[in-house]
This record gives C-alpha cells, structure tokens and sequence, in this order.
C-alpha cells in the first residue's frame, strides 16, 4: 500500500527537501519542534515581562507579581481601590498572555493544519507548541492533551464519547454531593439515555470527602467515579490519589475536576493515576473559551469522535468516514486558536513562577483569610478549617452572615472596590446539603495581598454596622 502522511508532516519533508536542495532557506527557519517554537517566542516576547522568583520569598510572591496584571491598579465606584476576591470564578490575566495573543494575532494569524504556507505552518506550529506546554504543566504526553473551550465541554466530551459507549442499564457512576453542576448534569443526562444509575458520596462530618461512604458504594457495577478535587464551595481538597487507587480495584474509571486545583498547586497525572483530568483556562490565567481534556492515551484511542467536522477525520466518504487519531479526533473544526496560545502562555508564566511557590504563598494567604474570618462570631464558615500552615484547604471562604443574605453583603461591599462572589456558586446541592439557598465567596489567588483581606475585613465591618443601624 502508498505511504501515508499527515499534510504537516508532508509540509514538512517539502521544507527539507528545498533546504537540501539550498531554496527556501528563510521559510525553514520556521521549521522547528513545537515546543521549541513556543519556548523562543516567549523568550523573544516576554524577556523582560517575566517573574524574577530568584530574589523572591513565598511571603513577596503576590507583590512581584501583581505587576503584571495591570487590572489590579485600577480604581472603582469614584476611586475606590479594587480588591478582587473572586478569582475562583475566574483569575484575571498577566500581561504576559495578553501580549502572547496580541503577539499571535498580529505576525502569526492563520489556520491551523490546514495550509502549506508559512503563516498557516507558523501558527499550526504554535498551537501545537501551546499543547506541549499544557501537557508538560500536568506532567502528561501531548497526544494526551485535547484542546476544549473550558472544563464543561471536557466533561460532555467524557459523557458522550466515553459514556455512552461503555455504560449500560445497571452500570454505576459516582459523584460527590459537593460537586459543580458541570459534574453532575452530564451524567445525569447520559444516566438517562443509557440506564445506568447515578449514586452520589455524602458530605462527611467535617464538611469534606466522606471516603467510608465512597467505599461503601464501590462495587463491580461501578464503572466511572466523577469527583472534584478541589470544592468550589467547600474549599476542601479531596483525597483523590486515596479516591482513584479505590475506585481502580474494581475497575472503575476515574475522572477529576482540576478547574480548583490546576491554577493552585503542582499537578502529575502520573502520580494521581487518573483516567481523566479536566481544567478551564480562565481560571488559570488563561483567556474564556480555553481548557483541556487529559486523557490516557489508551482510552483516548478508545473512544469514539463526540462531534463531526473537519479535522477530526481521516478519510470522508460520501456514506461513511474515518477518523483521525486523538488528539485531533475530539478537536472537529477550527479551534480557538489564539485562545489555546494562551493556555500556554498562561501555563509557562505559572510553570516559571513555579507551583510549588504558588502553593506555599496561598498557603500563607489561606491561613490570613480564615483567621480573619473565623474570628467574627456573626459568620458561618464552610467547609474544613486549614491547618496551622494554612495548607489542608484552598485559599478560598464561603461564608454566610447570621442576618444578612449574602447577596446585600456583597452589594454593600462592591460598593467599597471589594469583588466577591454571591449565590449557590453552580452547587446548588450542596447548599440544599447545608440548609443554605447560597452563601458569600471571598477567593484569592496568586496576586492577591494579605492587606486586601485586611481592608476586605474593615469593609464588612463597615458593611454590617451600616445593616445594624437600619435595623436600629
């Protein structure tokens, strides 16, 4: 039979055969492994935007870093300083990724494996480098790495491909009470088309992972456990390495929401074992519309296309088609291109700050937030306290006032610069679990200084003074 080649890879042998033959000599200089071609354009781009950790302290960390995110300077409401406390919702973005789109779209705009001409290998180059980076920030393989426009879209994908071709009636899916709607809606609606049953881990005492009950309702008819591994609400970490090893021993599959854990701590799929990882970008100071899908390579190979289009084929007919190995089987039709760039960017400004860094400065934080917080009398806390060094839990609180609805607290503070979340936080199970329509979330992430949750604390003082007096 003919040899077979990919168009890149027949682009490619084409740029070589004109180097040796001594033509094109200026077109090949773009011929580069991806990686690489990411590496020297940051490097190129940001050589003096990047974080001088060397001359930093975990304790500095937020203060050498907020100037790169000029959002932060701005003033509100008639000069109001921002203090912005709701980074799990979404993280604001570094100079360095807006520069790395800015950047793309002005030298490098094109479609992706789809043109033999220089833009078009220049930016197929760059996307394919964005997913190196990606893979090498969760320690996986690149064709292990599916570009999506954020978590949600993972988890469908997951759900449809994987779901439905291997669930039947009777089979079993674990989730957890504390889960986003995201992790629990998809299942909901393939348990439905599949008949298998939907059975859901209990809250434990202490307001995390109940892992007897997660024992409890591990069987040989458990065929997929979907955890988060980080609480949106709760703020508590999970046992996941604990989670996955017991659901493994009776050969269910494991999928793990990172979207609070990937921006906050060193992740390695390797050593977590699960089958599936999913995170959204802009929650990682990536841009909206980005995410990722890790899957092990062998059951990525497994599953069947969720959307038709281009790219994600082999061969078309006009009665059937073939499809093309992942990760380009699950990515149909044009990607967001600029927007996986700065995934990567946004990955490689996170990998050169370094996580462990990230992680021991929110520490810090953490330890501040809940201190502050813990104190007031007037306040209900959730989920677990963290401990004395502030790890044990991620740097954000969900709280609620004794006789102030949340959403009126955090009105009256927006009013003082300061930006928190209010409402059931896309875990309305979880706040029917606690007896709660909703609750107030100050979160914070690596930008975010101890003297804003001081301020933050002044502010709701003021605010609860002001309430106090209208009751008067």
């Amino acid at each position: 039979p003919p040899l077979r080649m990919s168009r890149a890879a027949l682009v490619r042998l084409w740029r070589m055969l004109l180097l040796a033959a001594g033509l094109g000599i200026r077109e090949v200089c773009t011929f580069r492994a991806p990686l690489q071609t990411l590496s020297m354009h940051y490097r190129k781009v940001h050589r003096n935007m990047r974080v001088n950790m060397a001359s930093s302290t975990s304790l500095s960390l937020g203060r050498e870093v907020r100037k790169d995110f000029p959002i932060l300077k701005q003033k509100v409401h008639g000069g109001k300083d921002l203090i912005y406390l709701d980074s799990a919702a979404t993280s604001q973005k570094p100079v360095q990724v807006l520069e790395a789109m800015r950047r793309f779209y002005e030298e490098s705009n094109s479609n992706v494996h789809r043109g033999s001409h220089a833009l078009s290998v220049k930016a197929t180059d760059m996307y394919e480098g964005a997913r190196e980076i990606v893979a090498k920030f969760v320690k996986a393989k690149r064709e292990e790495i599916v570009f999506t426009s954020g978590a949600t879209e993972a988890i469908n994908l997951v759900a449809y491909s994987w779901g439905m071709s291997n669930l039947k009636p009777g089979d079993e899916i674990l989730i957890s009470e504390m889960e986003h709607h995201s992790n629990i809606v998809p299942w909901q609606l393939v348990a439905s088309k599949t008949g298998a049953v939907l059975k859901h881990v209990k809250l434990s005492s202490q307001q995390g992972f109940d892992m007897d009950h997660f024992r409890s309702l591990l069987s040989d008819k458990t065929k997929l456990v979907a955890v988060v591994h980080v609480s949106n609400m709760l703020g508590c970490i999970n046992p996941v390495q604990e989670i996955v090893a017991a659901a493994h021993a009776v050969g269910a599959k494991v999928l793990l929401d990172a979207c609070q854990s990937a921006p906050h701590m060193p992740l390695d799929v390797g050593l977590l074992d699960c089958d599936f990882l999913v995170a959204s970008g802009h929650k990682l100071c990536a841009p909206s519309g980005s995410g990722f899908l890790y899957g092990k390579k062998e059951i990525l190979e497994s599953m069947p296309p969720w959307k038709g289009g281009g790219e994600m084929i082999d061969e078309v007919f006009l009665d059937h088609s073939t499809f093309a190995s992942p990760p380009g089987r699950f990515e149909a039709g044009t990607p967001a291109i600029a927007e996986c760039y700065g995934l990567g960017a946004a990955c490689q400004y996170l990998m050169d700050i370094g996580m462990e860094n990230i992680e021991a400065y929110e520490h810090a934080i953490t330890k501040h937030l809940w201190a502050t917080l813990s104190g007031r009398e007037d306040l209900t806390l959730y989920g677990p306290a963290p401990a004395a060094d502030g790890g044990g839990r991620a740097a954000l609180v969900s709280f609620n006032h004794k006789t102030i609805q949340a959403s009126d607290l955090t009105t009256f503070l927006d009013m003082e610069g300061v930006a928190l979340r209010s409402g059931h936080h896309c875990t309305q199970p979880l706040h029917r679990k606690l007896g709660v329509s909703g609750s107030a979330r100050a979160s914070c992430y690596l930008y975010t200084l101890e003297e804003e949750i001081d301020e933050f604390a002044r502010h709701l003082q003021d605010t609860v003074e002001i309430f106090r007096s209208l009751e008067g």
